[in-house]
């Protein structure tokens, strides 16, 4: 049966120009009129329907809610089923890779090539990060579309694969090394963090959630008990009973010397941290920041510092020599010709396990991974490249085949 096409309308006829032409008015959403002609009733006719669906569009994404309000309405709708540090993750990163750059747009106006411009500061991070931003875009905006606040889906064309700063592989401390860092901060304020890192392996956020209700030291085999992460928000700390994953609820045993150095730091403690600032608290990311330069500037890199001088605001470089005192400081010698970060005391500790023959699950245990994949791949890094070590094991299989 063939489909019936819609009656066209009799429309009313004006001169123009002696001219006579085909008119009719339609309304918009804010009732003002709007006059439409044409040569003929059906060029009137699909006028008036062109403009009805611009009318509707342009209504449509008016009503279109901004991305920065519905990024935060997705954010809300997240926290009834994700973990507390997961949340402050993905608002972190939403905050500063989505609303900064796209916050004052519609979502229905946000286009595939707004969001790769957005995505730019992304790129210069690490490849995790602009991978996780990636799949944030994507599951907001899929989320608008299925409650039908867009459309089309802009993200559908985006992919975080081979995107970001590869990140270089991580070195462990060697003995030596170890033993110059500890002898560099000795009595000085990161040295029971970095002692927690090496013998511990713990994280920084939860080396800065330690309370001495989880460190053990009266036991026959004294211990600490993972189970608080430390985080911060505007800079202020946020200390949170729940932790990313599950594994990362551990018991981990402690050697003598992290035993030893933990007794002597709760003797003058009058915290309940274990690493606290002045007045006992958590340290804000400041003071975690402050506290690291102890490190820093006993190390041989090269670094810049301003000071004014004459009300002029002057650029020094400082060159330092390994052994030498600081310029400015005679406490500070420059005892330190590598560079130390936080991960890196960690990444020590594990390292040092698979070193000592201890079997994959129990490392991954100690380290906290969820995944085994992640202690697998550290631990083939770490256990098989050694050439020497290899060939000598491969002569022996070969040696024994031979035999055979």
């Amino acid at each position: 049966m063939a489909k019936r096409r819609a009656a066209i309308p009799h429309y009313g006829t004006t001169m123009m120009n002696g001219t006579e032409y085909y008119r009719t008015r339609i309304r918009d959403a804010n009732g003002k009129r709007i006059s439409i002609y044409g040569r003929t009733p059906t060029e009137v006719y699909e006028k008036v329907q062109e403009t009805r669906r611009q009318l509707a569009e342009e209504t449509y994404r008016r009503e279109s809610p901004t991305v920065k309000e519905y990024c935060e309405k997705w954010l809300l709708m997240q926290s009834a089923h994700i973990r507390a540090t997961t949340l402050i993750d993905y608002t972190s990163k939403v905050k500063i890779h989505i609303i900064e750059p796209l916050g004052h747009m519609r979502m229905a106006d946000v286009t595939v090539d707004d969001i790769r411009l957005a995505l730019v500061p992304a790129s210069k991070k690490s490849a995790s990060v602009y991978k996780s931003v990636n799949i944030l875009y994507k599951c907001i905006f899929k989320a608008a579309k299925e409650s039908r606040v867009i459309d089309k889906d802009p993200t559908i064309y985006l992919t975080g694969k081979g995107g970001g700063v590869a990140q270089k592989d991580k070195i462990p401390l060697t003995d030596d090394q170890v033993e110059k860092l500890l002898d560099a901060i000795k009595g000085l304020p990161p040295y029971v963090f970095v002692m927690l890192g090496i013998y511990a392996g713990l994280r920084r956020e939860e080396i800065l959630g330690l309370k001495w209700d989880s460190v053990y030291l009266d036991c026959d085999a004294p211990y600490l008990t993972v189970r608080r992460a430390w985080h911060t928000e505007n800079n202020r700390p946020v200390i949170l009973d729940e932790l990313k994953t599950n594994a990362a609820y551990r018991d981990i045993p402690l050697p003598d010397c992290l035993a030893e150095c933990l007794r002597e730091a709760k003797k003058e403690s009058a915290s309940d941290y274990v690493v606290a600032n002045r007045d006992g608290d958590p340290l804000s990311y400041t003071q975690f920041k402050r506290l690291w330069q102890f490190i820093v500037t006993r190390t041989v890199k090269e670094r810049t510092y301003y000071r004014y001088e004459n009300g002029v605001r002057v650029k020094h470089t400082v060159h330092p020599v390994l052994g030498e005192k600081a310029a400015h400081n005679g406490k500070v010698v420059y005892s330190l010709d590598f560079e130390v970060t936080p991960h890196q005391l960690r990444h020590t500790y594990i390292t040092n396990l698979i070193h000592a023959s201890v079997d994959p699950k129990t490392v991954q245990y100690l380290a906290g991974h969820e995944n085994s994949k992640i202690t697998m791949d550290i631990y083939a890094k770490v256990k098989y490249n050694k050439p020497h070590e290899l060939a000598s094991a491969m002569e022996d299989i070969f040696a024994q085949w031979d035999a055979d």
